[in-house]
This record gives C-alpha cells, sequence and structure tokens, in this order.
C-alpha cells in the first residue's frame, strides 16, 4: 500500500493547474471542441490503465474532468501526483 500525503507535501507538489477537493486532487482540462476532449479521456484513460490507477473523468461538452484519490489508502498519494503530471504530459502531445 502507497502512504498518504500530508497534506503540505500536496500542496507543495501540485502544479497551478490542479487544486484540492476534500481528499482528492482535480484539474479541468478545455478543448476547443466536444472530441478534441473526447480524445484526451482517451488517452488519459489509456495511461490509468498501464498505471493500474483509474480516476474519475467526466466529459462535459469543451471540458474534462479529471479527479485523483488513492482510495484504498483513504487519500492522496505518491500515485496520485504521478498520474496528474502523466495527464498533464498528454496534453502536451
Amino acid at each position: 500500500m502507497a502512504e498518504v500525503l500530508s497534506n503540505d507535501d500536496v500542496d507543495s507538489r501540485l502544479s497551478d493547474e490542479w487544486h484540492r477537493d476534500g481528499d482528492e486532487i482535480v484539474r479541468v482540462y478545455e478543448f476547443d471542441d466536444y472530441l478534441a476532449g473526447v480524445a484526451f479521456a482517451a488517452s488519459v484513460g489509456e495511461v490509468a490503465e498501464a498505471e493500474f490507477h483509474h480516476p474519475e473523468i467526466t466529459i462535459r461538452y469543451k471540458k474534462v474532468e479529471v479527479r485523483l484519490t488513492s482510495h484504498e489508502e483513504g487519500g492522496i498519494t505518491e500515485k496520485d501526483l504521478r498520474l496528474a503530471d502523466l495527464f498533464d504530459g498528454e496534453l502536451q502531445g
């Protein structure tokens, strides 16, 4: 099991695009059109499957919201921060 990170550790390492919502980290990605968001969500899904750590993904018209937490551990862990960085990398292409 991964260790839950302290609030200070999460806050100091979380990029400005992400924010905390309780025991989750959240980012809303914005796109020019719906299908670009769907393609991004599919790409994020592939990364998550490869890492075997699955986010909650919500697709809205031109926005994709991603929420990460480690349910088994009861909070935010290194796995969540790693995936946040990997997802941001997917955005860069």
